[in-house]
C-alpha cells in the first residue's frame, strides 16, 4: 500500500534495510544515513580524493573481491571504520570499508537501481544539492543500529533495529536542507527536520559508547555540521 512508501511528498524518511526496502520501490535516490561512522568516515575519504566500496559486515567474499580489485582493506592496517583513522588517507586510495549499518545499507540500496548517496552532518547541504540534481523523490535511510552487533570485537552480524538519535539528525540535516530547496517532506522526514541538535551527538548512547572506549575524537568530527562539499555517489559499487 503507498502509506508505506509516504507516497505524495518528495522527500521521505525511513529506518534501515526495511525502510529500503519501503523507500527503494518508488524513490529515484535513496540516501543512506549512519554518521557513527560509516558515512563520517567516507565523507573524509571522499573529500581527500579517495573511494570507498562498502562491504557488508563479516562478508569474506566481499572482502576477496575488494582485495582482487586492489582496494585496502578497513581494518587491516592503519585505516578503520573509525573516522580518525582517515583524517591523512592518501588521495586515490580505494578503501573497502564493511560496516553492519551503512556499508550494509549501501549495497541494499542499489539493488533497488536507485540513485545510492552516502550522508552525514558534516556533508548534509552537499548531499541534499546532489540528491535533487539527481531527481526524485527522495528517500532518507536512517541506518539506526543493530541490537547484537559489536563492533570492537566478535558478535552476531545483525539483531533487532535500534533507531538512533546520530541518524535521526543526519537524516534530518538532509531533509532540512532539501526543505530549503523547497521540496515538500514527509511527516517522518519533517520531524527529523527539526531534531538536529548535534550538541546530544556527545550524550546519546552511541556517542557515549565510542567516547566510553576512548575514541571521543570520532564523535568530534562526525559533529562537525555542513563543514565538507563532498556528496559520495555509489557507482559500479564505489563511492565517489
Amino acid at each position: 500500500m503507498g502509506i508505506w512508501h509516504q507516497t505524495g511528498s518528495d522527500v521521505r524518511l525511513d529506518w534501515g534495510a526495511e525502510g529500503v526496502a519501503a523507500l527503494g520501490r518508488e524513490c529515484a535516490v535513496l540516501v543512506v544515513v549512519d554518521v557513527l561512522s560509516f558515512g563520517t568516515t567516507t565523507d573524509l575519504v571522499v573529500g581527500r580524493g579517495g573511494r570507498v566500496l562498502p562491504v557488508r559486515w563479516r562478508d569474506e567474499r566481499g572482502i576477496a573481491r575488494a582485495r582482487a580489485a586492489g582496494a585496502v582493506i578497513a581494518g587491516e592496517g592503519a585505516f578503520t571504520l573509525r573516522p580518525s583513522s582517515v583524517t591523512e588517507i592518501p588521495p586515490g586510495t580505494l578503501l573497502a570499508l564493511p560496516s553492519p549499518n551503512g556499508a550494509t545499507l549501501c549495497e541494499a540500496a542499489a539493488a533497488t537501481g536507485a540513485h545510492v548517496l552516502a550522508g552525514c552532518l558534516r556533508n548534509a547541504s552537499a548531499v541534499a544539492a546532489k540528491a535533487r540534481e539527481l531527481g526524485g523523490p527522495i528517500g532518507l535511510i536512517a541506518a539506526g543500529e543493530r541490537w547484537g552487533v559489536n563492533i570492537f570485537g566478535h558478535g552476531e552480524t545483525s539483531g533487532p533495529l535500534r533507531p538512533c538519535v546520530e541518524d535521526q539528525m543526519g537524516a534530518g540535516a538532509i531533509a532540512a536542507a532539501l526543505a530549503g530547496h523547497g521540496l515538500s517532506l514527509s511527516a517522518e522526514a519533517a520531524l527529523a527536520a527539526r531534531s538536529v541538535d548535534v550538541t546530544a551527538l556527545a550524550s546519546c548512547v552511541s556517542g557515549r559508547e565510542l567516547i566510553e572506549a576512548g575514541h571521543g575524537g570520532d564523535v568530534e568530527l562526525a559533529a562537525r555540521s555542513d563543514v565538507s562539499g563532498t556528496a559520495p555517489v555509489l557507482s559500479e559499487g564505489v563511492l565517489a
